[in-house]
């Protein structure tokens, strides 16, 4: 090998960590040529989970490669969300699962097409964070959060977000999941259509320790009125300590009722309609 071609190679190894997945483009963008990919997965330097990404030879994949590929390689920006997220959390003794576990992930792109075909026992599903368009973030080139104007962000302004970090594996790759403050606004924004609110109402059952200002922070940001007088509506139902010391005061709660489902109880200060079999359910 010459000594051009073993320098790209050892460079390779200093941007492509063991464990994380590079699209051809990104390859492509750091100087490889698509022949000079197809040399290096020919000799096993790179393996080829998938079509279209590439890795070095490593230890089996986990669901959180995926994740730290999307947001630390390819700055999407993709968070760990809803359900995924209040499980990391600790609540997962409030979800209910059965079969393969489902990876929510929340943000403005849709995922590559190679992310649910590389052989793992995890589903991927990106939902869209149009209700917090304002509220995202992602690694830049730089490797600094910068949100949705491009604008830096420090750990405080992203926290104000509903977002944080978590080191995962031996790398401490920093990977960036909604507080449970976010995650059950964006369990909500799938209820009715693709979560129910039966499950809905007793994940936000344990959500005991929310913090009134973040809390305050995302009904200000959401755009969805629906989201918003359903969160009251059910943390109300659990009389839960927070609830009193959030403002309300520039929470735009629209107006009119919303149905949420028909035939139900209509929530007599939210005005939205709730089942009215909702406490059968209550653990």
């Amino acid at each position: 090998m010459s000594e051009h071609k073993s320098g790209k190679l050892n460079l390779l190894h200093d941007l492509l960590e063991e464990g994380l997945l590079a699209p051809t483009w990104w390859l492509e963008e750091h100087g490889y040529s698509r022949a000079l990919i197809a040399k290096y997965a020919e000799s096993g330097w790179l393996v080829s989970p998938a079509r279209g990404v590439y890795r070095r030879p490593g230890p089996p994949l986990k669901w959180q490669h995926v994740v730290a590929s999307l947001q630390l390689l390819a700055g999407c920006y993709l968070h760990v969300g809803g359900r995924t997220a209040l499980v990391h959390h600790g609540m997962g003794h409030y979800v209910r699962m059965s079969g393969a576990e489902t990876i929510y992930l929340y943000g403005p792109e849709v995922l590559p097409a190679w992310v649910n075909k590389l052989g793992l026992e995890e589903r991927f599903v990106a939902r869209n964070d149009a209700m917090f368009n304002t509220l995202r973030a992602r690694l830049d080139e730089q490797g600094t959060y910068v949100d949705f104007q491009g604008k830096p962000l420090g750990p405080s302004q992203y926290s104000e977000f509903g977002l944080q970090q978590t080191a995962w594996g031996p790398w401490e790759w920093w990977l960036l999941y909604s507080s449970n403050e976010r995650a059950i606004f964006e369990v909500l924004q799938d209820v009715p259509a693709k979560e129910s609110v039966y499950e809905a109402d007793v994940l936000m059952q344990g959500l005991v320790n929310l913090r009134p200002n973040r809390v305050t922070a995302l009904l200000k940001a959401c755009a969805s009125v629906k989201v918003k007088r359903l969160f009251l509506a059910l943390a109300e139902r659990h009389q839960h300590q927070w609830l009193k010391h959030l403002d309300l005061n520039d929470v735009d709660l629209g107006k009119g009722k919303r149905m949420l489902v028909p035939g139900g109880k209509l929530h007599p200060r939210y005005q939205i309609t709730l089942p009215t079999d909702l406490d059968d359910y209550a653990r």
